[in-house]
């Protein structure tokens, strides 16, 4: 008897699969597993109708807290893809290590998903599973189904369909970000409506502010106004907070990685919030050349956080250094909620590379360094640049004159 473990949601692509994994690839068991990464209950709710409805036995694991703790290493690198805070993409990694344990621990012979043949999950599961000697199946992207089809079978099938306004939408959530795609969202033209949104109220409607302060260690988020929280509650707190002051939206052309563009809609206020802050106290306690090296350090991890790549060896090279940076980055911010955004307003750290009596405009001199030591090198900036420019101005000067005395 051959069995497959189906990462499974009870939405519409997963639904359609365990029917085609029993009819179309003959497996004589197909088995659901759900991970959690932060989706609401009634999704699992949801996921256990659908499975009860297929007669199917469902597993759900609990990674809630694996997650959150890559969540907060990307704080700690600043990774954001093209504006997006990663979510769905340091989602897939865990959701994919927590699927395959389940199969190797039972001894399944195969790893199904649900994924289409144009985006990013397929890419960032099956790296992981490509690592085990599991068979992997992906029905809709090697059946080419479209989702009309998909809709179409779910109907004809009876199959309830668990997938925000009736299939739609595809909706993916977790503990870091909520998407939307799919049905007039992908025209880059149209106008989203309210309802595409669950997180966040709409800024335009926001007139009320909030100061929230946020406290580091090691560059890690722990505590929130004076209370410490684990990285679940804490990434709960500030999404229910900055929501509500509609923060954390992003709307967007998304460059995938199979070389499409795509419209994609995300919600993210914890992230957002936690990223402004963090990017903030690294502003008071890095130096400007640690600065200036670490972004193309966060730009690399971010991409291959964004491809679901990190256990690749360049991330623990990248992490190293990150590392070495962020044992200063330990002090409280304080943000400001207001119409949509999180600003940074006040940063304390007992590690700041900041002296405020050499910075005053009230100070004569510092340490023996006086105003007028600046002279010297105010004479020499940009020197060379002006050297050049002489040069250059007196060649076209004599072509010029030479030009004229023919």
């Amino acid at each position: 008897m051959t069995s497959v473990a189906l990462a499974f949601s009870g939405g519409l692509d997963t639904t359609v699969c365990v029917s085609l994994l029993e009819e179309e690839y003959g497996y004589d068991e197909v088995v659901g597993v759900t991970v959690d990464v932060g989706q609401p209950e009634s999704e699992f709710a949801e996921a256990r109708e659908t499975a009860d409805a297929h007669g199917l036995d469902l597993h759900v694991v609990d990674a809630k807290a694996e997650f959150a703790e890559l969540c907060f290493e990307s704080v700690r690198a600043n990774a954001t893809y093209q504006g997006y805070p990663l979510g769905t993409a340091l989602a897939r990694p865990v959701i994919a290590n927590a699927i395959l344990e389940v199969a190797v621990d039972a001894g399944y012979d195969a790893l199904a998903l649900g994924c289409t043949g144009k985006g990013n999950d397929q890419l960032r599961s099956e790296t992981v599973w490509r690592s085990s000697d599991l068979d992997v199946v992906a029905p809709v992207r090697e059946l080419e189904l479209t989702r009309e089809w998909e809709m179409e079978y779910a109907e004809a099938n009876d199959l309830p369909v668990q997938s925000g306004n009736d299939g739609v939408w595809s909706i993916d959530t977790n503990l870091w970000s909520r998407s939307v795609e799919g049905g007039d969202l992908e025209g880059p033209g149209h106008v989203p409506g309210e309802e595409i949104y669950a997180w966040t109220t709409d800024p335009a409607t926001v007139t009320d502010t909030e100061l929230v302060e946020i406290e580091f260690e090691d560059g890690y988020p722990v505590a929130v106004d004076g209370e410490e929280l684990d990285p679940v509650e804490l990434v709960r707190a500030l999404n229910d907070r900055a929501g509500s002051y509609g923060v954390g939206r992003t709307d967007m052309m998304e460059d995938r990685m199979l070389g499409l563009k795509v419209r994609e809609n995300y919600e993210h206020p914890a992230a957002t919030t936690l990223l402004a802050a963090h990017e903030a106290l690294e502003g008071l306690v890095l130096t400007k050349d640690e600065r200036d090296f670490k972004r193309r350090v966060d730009d690399e991890w971010a991409q291959k956080g964004y491809e679901g790549l990190v256990d690749h060896p360049l991330m623990a090279a990248l992490e190293g250094f990150v590392d070495e940076t962020q044992s200063r980055v330990t002090g409280t911010v304080t943000i400001k909620f207001e119409g949509g955004r999180a600003r940074p307003v006040a940063r304390e750290s007992e590690y700041a590379a900041y002296s405020e009596d050499a910075a005053s405009f009230n100070t004569e001199d510092i340490g023996g360094i006086t105003q007028n030591d600046a002279t010297g090198v105010a004479k020499y900036h940009g020197f060379q640049g002006r050297l050049a420019n002489a040069a250059t101005d007196a060649l076209a000067e004599r072509a010029d004159e030479d030009g004229n005395s023919e």
